[in-house]
C-alpha cells in the first residue's frame, strides 16, 4: 500500500539508546512499550520478519471477518437467520438422518416465522435456510481457531509484545462476545410479534448492535494490520511542500469517516426494517420527496422504527456522504500530498460513487440477495478505504516518553470491562 520510510529506523535507534540508559533492561523495555503510542508500541522490539508474519496473519483474520459480514448479510437476505431455534457456545451438531431433520424442522415450525411466513415450506427448503445459518455460525467459530492458535504460536516465538498482546486479547474477547450478541439478536426474532399483522423479524436495534460490533472488530484488526506493515506513516516524513496539505486533509478525514460510519449504521436499520422493499423509486419516494408515512410514528422511535423515515434518512446520509467525499477530493486534487494518501483519496471517491450507485440499483430492483450482499460488502469496503486513508495521515511519533492522558492510560481496561459487561448482560437475559 505504501512504503515504510526510514523514520522507523531512527525511532528504533532512539529506543535502543533509551533502553541502554535505564536500569533494569526488561522492565525498562516493558515500560517503554507502554508509553509509546499506536504502531510504534505494537512493533517495538520486533524484527521486520516477525512484524510481517504477524501482519499477514492479522490481514487474514481481517479478511475472515469481512467474509463473516458478507455471509451474515446473505443469511439475512435469504431469511435464514431464524432457522436454528437454539444456540450452544461450543457449536451445534447438524442433523445426520431424515429423522433428525424432521425433529429440527418441527422445532422451526413452532417459531412465529414459520407460522406467519413459511407455512408452505418443504423439508428441502428448510434444509437450505438451516445450512445457511449453520455455515454462518461455524464460520465464526472457525475464526476463533484461526485467531487463537497462531496467536499462541507467535507469542511463544516472541513475536508479540505487551502492547500488541493487549490489543489482541481485547479482539479475542470481542469475538467471543459477538457470538453471544448474535444469539441475543436471533432470540428477538423467535418471539411473537406485538401485532398479528407484523412480520416476525429480529429487532433492528439488536441487528444494529450485532453488525456495529462486527465493524468495530474488523476496524481494529485492519488498523493493527496496517500498524504491522507500516509502523511509520508517510505523513510523518512528508516533505515541507506536502505538510500543509497533509495536515488539512487529516482534519477533514476524521469527520468524513464518522459520517461514513453513521451512514452504514443507518443502513442496518433499513435492513432490519426490510425498508428496502418499500419506496422502490429514486430520487422520489412513491412520487414524493417526503412520503406522507414519514410522520406516522411520533417521537424518537420514528427515526428507527418507521419504514419511510428509516429509508429517507439513509438516502439523505448516503447523498451527504457522496457530496462530502467528492467535495473533499476536489478540494485536495491540486494540493501536494504523500503518494499513498493521494491514491487512497482517489480510491475513496471512486468507491463512494460506486457504493451509492449500487445502493440505488439495489433499491430499484427490489433488493435481490446478490445486490443486497454486494451493497453490504461495499459499505465495509468503503470504511476500509477511509480507515487506510486515516492511517496514512497519522502524525509522526511525539516525544518518546510523553506522559499518557487518563483516557489513553485506562482505555484498554475500560474497553475490556465494557465487552465483559455486554457478554454478561446478554448471557443473563431471559
Amino acid at each position: 500500500m505504501y512504503a515504510v520510510p526510514r523514520l522507523q529506523h531512527v525511532t528504533k535507534r532512539k529506543q535502543s539508546t533509551l533502553t541502554a540508559t535505564l536500569p533494569g533492561t526488561n522492565g525498562a523495555v516493558a515500560n517503554q512499550q507502554q508509553r509509546l503510542s499506536g504502531a510504534l508500541a505494537q512493533t517495538a522490539g520486533l524484527s521486520n520478519s516477525a512484524r510481517k508474519q504477524v501482519g499477514w496473519w492479522l490481514a487474514g483474520c481481517s479478511g475472515w471477518v469481512f467474509s463473516m459480514v458478507v455471509l451474515g448479510g446473505m443469511t439475512r437476505l435469504t431469511r435464514s437467520g431464524l432457522s436454528m431455534t437454539d444456540w450452544k457456545f461450543t457449536g451445534e451438531r447438524p442433523p445426520q438422518s431424515l429423522a433428525e431433520w424432521q425433529v429440527e424442522f418441527e422445532k422451526y415450525k413452532q417459531s412465529p416465522e414459520y407460522r406467519k411466513v413459511n407455512r408452505r415450506m418443504s423439508l428441502e427448503e428448510f434444509k437450505f435456510i438451516y445450512w445457511m445459518e449453520y455455515a454462518h455460525r461455524m464460520w465464526g467459530r472457525a475464526l476463533g481457531f484461526v485467531f487463537a492458535v497462531p496467536a499462541v504460536y507467535f507469542g511463544v516465538r516472541g513475536y508479540i509484545n505487551v502492547a500488541l498482546a493487549k490489543n489482541l486479547g481485547l479482539f479475542f474477547l470481542m469475538g467471543g462476545t459477538q457470538g453471544l450478541v448474535g444469539w441475543w439478536m436471533v432470540k428477538s426474532g423467535l418471539q411473537e410479534p406485538k401485532s398479528e399483522w407484523e412480520t416476525p423479524r429480529v429487532s433492528p436495534y439488536r441487528l444494529a448492535a450485532h453488525l456495529t460490533s462486527a465493524f468495530v472488530i474488523y476496524s481494529g484488526l485492519l488498523w493493527t494490520t496496517l500498524n504491522m506493515f507500516f509502523p511509520t506513516s508517510p505523513a510523518a516524513v512528508a516533505t515541507s511542500s506536502a505538510a500543509a496539505g497533509t495536515a488539512a486533509l487529516r482534519k477533514v478525514v476524521h469527520p468524513l469517516a464518522a459520517l461514513i460510519a453513521v451512514t452504514a449504521i443507518s443502513g442496518v436499520f433499513v435492513a432490519g426494517m426490510d425498508a428496502g422493499h418499500a419506496y422502490n423509486d429514486f430520487p422520489y419516494m412513491n412520487g414524493q420527496w417526503v412520503p406522507d408515512e414519514y410522520w406516522a410514528v411520533q417521537g424518537w422511535r420514528g427515526f428507527f422504527e418507521n419504514t419511510a423515515a428509516v429509508q429517507l434518512h439513509h438516502r439523505l446520509l448516503a447523498s451527504t456522504t457522496l457530496i462530502s467525499v467528492l467535495t473533499t477530493w476536489a478540494m485536495f486534487r491540486g494540493k501536494v500530498l504523500p503518494h499513498a494518501s493521494r491514491q487512497l483519496l482517489n480510491g475513496l471517491a471512486a468507491v463512494t460513487a460506486l457504493q451509492v450507485t449500487l445502493g440505488i440499483t439495489t433499491l430499484m430492483t427490489y433488493v435481490p440477495a446478490s445486490l443486497g450482499s454486494a451493497h453490504q460488502a461495499g459499505a465495509l469496503t468503503l470504511f476500509s478505504v477511509v480507515l487506510a486513508l486515516m492511517h496514512s495521515l497519522r502524525k509522526g511519533p511525539s516525544q518518546l516518553l510523553k506522559p499518557r492522558s487518563f483516557l489513553r492510560q485506562y482505555s484498554m481496561p475500560m474497553a475490556t470491562g465494557a465487552v465483559l459487561a455486554v457478554a454478561a448482560a446478554v448471557t443473563l437475559e431471559k
